[in-house]
C-alpha cells in the first residue's frame, strides 16, 4: 500500500486518463496507417509504432497497479510533533552550517526542485520518527551528514 497525498491522486489519476483516452487511440492510429503501407516485416514506421505501444501500455498498467494500491491520507489525523510522511521539516547541516527546507513525499511526487523528498531516500530514511532539536548522523553517498532537525510542520 502506498500513500499519497490528493494532489498526487488526482494528478496520476489525470496522467492515466490522458495515456488511456489521448495516447492510446493516436498509436493505435499509428499502427494502423503504417500497416496500410504494406509489407509489415520491413516496415520500419510500423515497428516503431507496435514499440511505442509496448512501452505505453506498460507505463498505463504501471499507473493502474499503482492507484490500485494507493490510500490517500487524511492530513488532519497527522502530527507534527515527529518527522514523517508528508511533513515539512526545516533542517540545519552540522558541518557547514547549512539550512535546508525539506517535505517528505512518497516517490511518485519526489521532486527536489521544489524540496520534496521520498521518503525512500537516506535523509528521510534517517529523520523519520525524530523530534525537533535532535540531531540524526546520515548516511549518503558521499559519506556522512551530521543534521539537526530545527522544526515540523504540516
Amino acid at each position: 500500500m502506498e500513500y499519497l497525498s490528493q494532489e498526487c491522486y488526482d494528478k496520476l489519476v489525470a496522467e492515466l486518463n490522458e495515456l488511456i483516452n489521448v495516447e492510446l487511440p493516436r498509436v493505435k492510429n499509428e499502427i494502423s496507417e503504417a500497416r496500410d503501407k504494406g509489407d509489415l516485416s520491413e516496415n520500419f514506421e510500423y515497428h516503431a509504432a507496435k514499440r511505442e505501444q509496448g512501452k505505453l501500455l506498460g507505463r498505463i498498467r504501471f499507473k493502474q497497479r499503482v492507484l490500485e494500491h494507493a490510500r490517500v491520507m487524511d492530513m488532519s489525523v497527522l502530527d507534527s510533533d515527529t518527522v514523517g510522511l508528508f511533513r515539512k521539516i526545516e533542517i540545519t547541516n552540522m558541518g557547514n552550517h547549512t539550512q535546508m527546507s525539506y517535505t517528505i513525499v512518497n516517490p511518485h511526487e519526489a521532486n527536489l526542485r521544489e524540496g520534496k523528498i521520498s521518503i525512500q531516500s537516506p535523509i528521510a530514511q534517517a529523520l523519520v520518527g525524530k523530534k525537533t532539536g535532535e540531531v540524526v548522523d546520515v548516511q549518503v553517498p558521499s559519506g556522512t551528514l551530521k543534521l539537526r532537525i530545527d522544526s515540523i510542520s504540516l
